[in-house]
């Protein structure tokens, strides 16, 4: 019978973001794997996909459901490896997981950065916290992405294994810069000069990711006649407030609403500079993907953005409501050149430590310490070639 890992998260589209490498290294060991979520998305490197209902709401009756179809799947597929991503994915699975793990299944989450952080609501910390302690016990390797969570981890969680990895890793022969030529005729071919400076943010229109603070700073800037666009790839319910507010502010022509971008390497390689406004972040892909292609960062401050951007060496971080300090930065950016170079190289320095191929070292070695097999004294056969 051979080797299965479970997948499992709340949406299937969150695994063909962030972990088909890591499934086609499985699939190079030999293990057949499985994905649980909700959605239809066929996935590659992935031999079975089961389609549940996993509701992100923790209130959403369906969520009763998805527990009971996992905990079938768990006991039917005897898996060796339980690998659960997202709150509620996490959740679910590590609930559906308790009874095989004593029949030796293991069980790994990865918390993607938690709800519950300095500065976060307090909803939050009584909400989610005492469900993740809990849970923790269920659990046998926490894998944090950002120091915060590891150290808060760390000090209240009792899982035997807890580990820091560099989140879910950047493809740095994807997302790389242009050369001159080839971004003044990538811009060309979107419609913007050569002389636009374009700022960059992509996520889904929220409270948290906090588009409106980007539209504010932009109209200070504008109103002294600086050329400065801002991209905003991406969609969700404050999209039309967003736009409302750009033509109250008098920038609507520099606030460019991209909507949801199919392929993000070709928009952000034109770009100049990324920013980031969210109040809550745990270690984002988007700024990783932008200091790739060697953007310096304008950000807010919070765990992920701090772990990403060295004030004044790849960019900026600034106070979450700091509409004038934002825009001042973005300024310093836009009039000096060689404060642009300098930020642009430590930009790709940085990112390096967050590549897919440093990650997937730092995940495979995880792996392996649960695939390891100690047979009558032999040690496993599974490929070291890959740590």
């Amino acid at each position: 019978m051979s080797n299965k890992v479970l997948f499992c998260a709340t949406v299937d589209y969150h695994f063909k973001l962030f972990h088909i490498p890591y499934m086609q290294w499985f699939k190079k060991q030999g293990w057949e794997v499985h994905v649980a979520a909700n959605g239809n998305m066929e996935l590659p490197y992935v031999d079975v996909k089961y389609d549940i209902p996993i509701q992100r709401s923790p209130f959403a009756h369906k969520n009763i459901e998805a527990y009971r179809i996992l905990r079938y799947l768990i006991r039917e597929n005897q898996y060796q490896i339980v690998h659960c991503h997202t709150p509620m994915g996490g959740t679910l699975a590590r609930l559906a997981a308790r009874s095989a793990r004593k029949r030796g299944t293991k069980v790994i989450y990865t918390a993607h950065g938690f709800h519950f952080c300095k500065g976060a609501p307090l909803p939050n910390w009584l909400l989610y916290y005492p469900i993740e302690r809990k849970l923790a016990s269920y659990t046998d390797c926490l894998i944090t992405i950002n120091q915060e969570d590891f150290q808060l981890a760390k000090k209240r969680f009792k899982t035997k294994h807890i580990e820091h990895v560099n989140g879910v890793g950047v493809n740095t022969d994807e997302f790389k810069p242009l050369s001159i030529n080839e971004k003044t005729k990538a811009r060309k071919s979107y419609g913007y000069k050569p002389d636009d400076f374009l700022l960059f943010y992509a996520a889904e229109f929220n409270k948290n990711k906090n588009q409106k603070l980007l539209i504010e700073a932009l109209a200070r800037i504008n109103n002294s006649g600086q050329n400065i666009k801002l991209l905003l790839a991406g969609k969700g319910k404050l999209q039309d407030k967003c736009k409302q507010l750009a033509e109250e502010l008098g920038v609507r022509e520099n606030v460019r609403f991209l909507g949801y971008v199919k392929d993000i390497k070709k928009i952000v390689s034109v770009c100049d500079v990324a920013v980031g406004s969210s109040l809550r972040e745990g270690l984002p892909v988007n700024i990783m993907e932008a200091m790739a292609c060697g953007l310096p960062v304008v950000a807010t401050f919070n765990r992920g953005h701090a772990e990403l951007v060295v004030n004044h060496r790849n960019g900026y971080i600034v106070p979450v409501h700091d509409i004038e300090g934002f825009s001042r930065h973005l300024l310093d950016i836009y009039q000096s050149r060689e404060t642009y170079k300098a930020m642009s190289k430590e930009s790709l320095n940085r990112v390096n430590k967050y590549s897919i191929n440093q990650v997937e070292k730092s995940l495979n070695r995880i792996y392996l310490s649960y695939m390891m097999e100690e047979q009558n004294g032999s040690k496993s056969k599974y490929n070291r070639a890959y740590i």
